[in-house]
């Protein structure tokens, strides 16, 4: 029996195969970032459901809520489950949280220093229908264990970020989506993406994207302006004009005129 031509299998090979040199299309649901000019660079233009996010950064916490909090507000209001924060090195500001959409209840802290038992917690949250999100900071985990947390997010349609050093760019992982996280050296309002792992052909510049919400910036600019202010020296008020009394003759019409001073400014 002859072999089939590769015609035969053009149709659903299409579906299942991207080209290096294009942006490939989402295999899976995904969600909105919130940040347009990210959106246009992801596969479907959001984060991927059902599959791991790595995000790298220098310090642990210094740009996680800025990126994820739209897409998690988006979660809690789509599945109404919480947000589960496995071995976040802070606590998050509720009130903040509260003002961009996510409210404070939606979250659910798991808090240990124990490598195994913070895999543990992200694995469990992941096989909970109810669970909208799970944000994970993992510094120590290996490749194997990173893989098992995939497989659980996949099975279960949840979105899954896990936060790890930048000093691990170079290691392998089976994200399917990866990105590097920094302040732009130029102007520290934005925030630089480096895309190390996408569907898609590697960018020649970073995505930018700002490091604070629109009223957040807003509310730091009037502060600077106050602040402006203050620092200026006061400024001496405007001497008096100068005032001169004359004499005016006296009117026209008779000897019961009467001289009147007047004052000239």
């Amino acid at each position: 029996m002859g072999l089939p031509f590769l015609d035969s299998f053009s149709t659903a090979a299409g579906r299942g195969v991207w080209h290096a040199d294009e942006l490939g299309l989402a295999d899976a649901q995904v969600v909105a970032t919130g940040h347009a000019a990210l959106d246009a660079e992801l596969p479907g233009g959001g984060w991927p459901v059902g599959a791991m996010t790595e995000l790298l950064q220098a310090t642990p916490e210094a740009h996680v809520w800025r990126l994820l909090l739209p897409a998690l507000a988006q979660a809690v209001e789509a599945r109404g489950g919480p947000v589960v924060l496995v071995g976040a090195p802070y606590e998050p500001c509720g009130t903040a949280l509260a003002a961009q959409g996510l409210p404070v209840e939606a979250l659910m802290c798991v808090r240990s220093d124990a490598p195994a038992a913070r895999l543990w917690a992200c694995e469990q949250a992941l096989r909970c229908a109810e669970i909208a999100a799970v944000v994970a900071w993992l510094p120590q985990a290996r490749v194997g264990e990173l893989r098992r947390l995939q497989l659980a997010a996949a099975q279960h349609e949840v979105l899954l970020f896990v936060c790890r050093p930048e000093s691990v760019a170079l290691s392998a992982s089976p994200a399917r989506l990866r990105l590097r996280a920094e302040r732009c050296p130029d102007d520290p309002a934005q925030i630089a993406l480096h895309l190390l792992k996408r569907r898609g052909p590697p960018l020649a510049a970073p995505v930018r994207v700002p490091a604070r919400n629109a009223r957040m910036s807003a509310l730091l600019a009037a502060a600077r302006v106050r602040r402006q202010l203050r620092l200026q020296p006061p400024v001496a008020p405007a001497a008096a004009p100068s005032a001169t009394v004359v004499r005016i003759g006296a009117w026209k019409g008779g000897p019961d005129a009467l001289d009147r001073l007047a004052v000239v400014v």
